[in-house]
């Protein structure tokens, strides 16, 4: 059963890879130093393309790979400004994502995290959240939410950037 959507929440279905990487341009696109996005979703639920889509939209002038071995990836862009993604599947909990600073990476640029909920208490409360499912192998499902003041705001302008209404 879908959950029923609150004024914070944006459910979005993806129907090709190039789609994904579309809806994570638009989210990219809004992207400022500070802010946060935790993903959250299964192995194929479209995590690495959405981030993908993220940094495009940003600005990134990098090449995107999933930073499983590495846990944190940085992207430029012409500006200087950087793009800190990283990959939370190998840590052990919020203390480990503590120890890697990311208060100094979320003060120079946007913070993305692949499996966000394993280090769920090392986030900032105002942040988006996105929860992937994967539907079949062409299809998968967003549920965008936002918490805080200023991530409801950027949520809404999503919206209406998505689909042209508030």
């Amino acid at each position: 059963m879908s959950p029923i959507l609150d004024p914070h929440s944006l459910e979005i279905i993806s129907r090709s890879v190039e789609q994904t990487r579309r809806v994570g341009m638009r989210l990219g696109a809004l992207l400022q130093a500070g802010d946060v996005v935790g993903l959250v979703g299964d192995l194929g639920s479209g995590k690495t393309t959405l981030m993908q889509g993220i940094a495009a939209g940003w600005g990134s002038v990098d090449p995107v790979s999933s930073p499983t071995f590495v846990l944190v990836n940085v992207y430029r862009r012409f500006d200087a400004q950087r793009l800190y993604h990283l990959d939370a599947y190998r840590l052990s909990g919020a203390a480990e994502a503590i120890d890697l600073d990311l208060e100094s990476m979320m003060d120079r640029g946007p913070l993305v995290v692949e499996w966000a909920d394993r280090v769920e208490d090392a986030l900032p409360d105002n942040r988006f959240w996105v929860n992937l499912e994967w539907l079949d192998d062409t299809q998968r499902q967003f549920l965008f939410s936002a918490r805080g003041d200023d991530c409801q705001a950027s949520l809404q302008n999503y919206r209406k950037q998505v689909f042209g209404v508030p």
